[in-house]
């Protein structure tokens, strides 16, 4: 009988590290700082542009010449314009002096407001009270003394550079419409009222439109009408301006056909789908009947491509916001497909390109539509989607559209089908007596 032998096994019993454990339970009842909860609430309305749409559209979402609000709050090449708040902040107050105001009283009528001003911004704002609050003043002060001066509310002083240097100006209008870039409106309302002024009759929702109407040229009629318009910042306020409440975005009660997404110009115009000139005084008011998408003009230039790309943003982040700017992005984006797209809707009029090439406006529209959350069932452009895509469906328009594109489109196409449709009459003739001739 052979010897046996039993092999060992050691079991190890792993040891939970006591100072891991610590850390994670501290991780769990940690509340998130990036993003916190309150950016799900419809009172947060300022946010960090998500990763995806910075590194389709780039720069477009950062300030380029002045810092307003916590997100980008004394970055290196933004601190030319920061001394000159100070300065403003002391035109200001110079100016109000006559009502018996200083600094201490501006800042004892913002601090009811730093509570529901930190919940405006997505992520947690490291700044303890007494910084934020200067920060508040500093900004909105800024922001109130630029527009009274473009609004000739104020008197510019002759060595003011900022509207010496036109090029300063210019970046204003849109760093100030830049989603990161934006401080609660109710805190320039507070101030703005504060400082007033007894011969001072304006709005502040008006000067600041007519402050925007520079970069964002519209008529000046508009502005009458939105002269008490509310908003969240004055991203939303300008927004808002553009937004016909006339076209409402469908709810889960209307018609519950799906929508179809239509095709791109070129394609539509093979089916007898025409676009014309609008005469709305919105771009957003977009219309179809009778076979012809009108839509009203929109001037694409460095400022509007900003503004754009920034209302797309806002609107993918802020709860109960419309989707108004996210349709439109999208609707031009299924019509533009090329750049000889964007060239046939120059030619109507219908986009006048101050931005760069067609190619270079192709590219652009079809950034705007890139990762954007959308729902085309429920935007305010659903009817329209589906009418045209029942419109284009329909054999009998597409075969008559096809023959009238393929030889009437040009004069060319047209002469060639006429010269044919001759020969033809003419060989039908010559036919007839030849046979007439043989048998009679």
């Amino acid at each position: 009988m052979g010897s046996s032998t039993s092999d060992n096994h050691v079991i190890h019993i792993w040891e939970i590290n006591k100072d891991r454990l610590k850390y994670m339970h501290q991780k769990i009842s940690n509340p998130p700082r990036i993003l916190t909860k309150t950016a799900a609430k419809t009172s947060c309305s300022i946010f960090k542009v998500p990763t995806s749409f910075i590194e389709i559209n780039g720069k477009s979402y950062q300030p380029h010449v002045v810092s307003i609000g916590p997100y980008h709050h004394s970055q290196p090449h933004l601190k030319m314009i920061e001394e000159h708040k100070w300065q403003y902040l002391g035109n200001l107050l110079s100016r109000i002096e006559i009502k018996g105001l200083n600094l201490e009283d501006l800042l004892k009528s913002i601090e009811p407001l730093e509570k529901d001003s930190r919940d405006c911004y997505s992520e947690s704002i490291e700044f303890n009270k007494d910084d934020f609050l200067e920060m508040m003043l500093l900004d909105g002060c800024f922001i109130i003394e630029l527009i009274r001066k473009v609004g000739n509310v104020v008197k510019v002083e002759d060595d003011d550079p900022i509207f010496t240097m036109q090029w300063i100006t210019t970046f204003f209008y849109r760093d100030l419409l830049r989603l990161e870039n934006q401080i609660p409106f109710f805190v320039l309302e507070r101030l703005f009222e504060l400082t007033k002024l007894e011969e001072d009759c304006s709005s502040l929702s008006g000067l600041a439109l007519n402050f925007f109407n520079h970069g964002l040229v519209r008529p000046p009629g508009i502005l009458t009408r939105f002269g008490n318009l509310k908003a969240r910042h004055l991203l939303d306020l300008v927004r808002s301006s553009y937004i016909n409440f006339d076209q409402p975005e469908r709810t889960e009660e209307d018609d519950p056909t799906p929508s179809h997404i239509i095709h791109c110009v070129s394609k539509l115009r093979r089916a007898g789908i025409k676009l014309t000139q609008g005469t709305a005084d919105s771009f957003l008011v977009v219309k179809f009947k009778n076979g012809v998408i009108e839509m009203p003009t929109i001037t694409i230039d460095d400022a509007m491509s900003s503004f754009l790309l920034n209302c797309v943003a806002y609107e993918q982040c802020h709860n109960g916001s419309s989707k108004h700017f996210t349709t439109y992005a999208t609707f031009l984006d299924c019509l533009v497909n090329t750049y000889k797209d964007v060239e046939y809707l120059c030619d109507k009029n219908i986009i006048e390109n101050y931005f760069g090439t067609d190619v270079e406006v192709a590219r652009f529209i079809n950034n705007l539509g890139k990762e954007v959350g959308f729902d085309i069932d429920r935007c305010y452009l659903a009817k329209l989607f589906n009418d045209v895509h029942g419109y284009y469906k329909n054999d009998w328009h597409v075969q008559i559209a096809g023959f009238k594109y393929t030889y009437f489109d040009t004069p060319w196409s047209f002469i060639s089908a006429f010269a044919a449709f001759v020969l033809l009459i003419l060989t039908i003739v010559q036919t007839y007596y030849t046979v007439y001739g043989t048998y009679f």
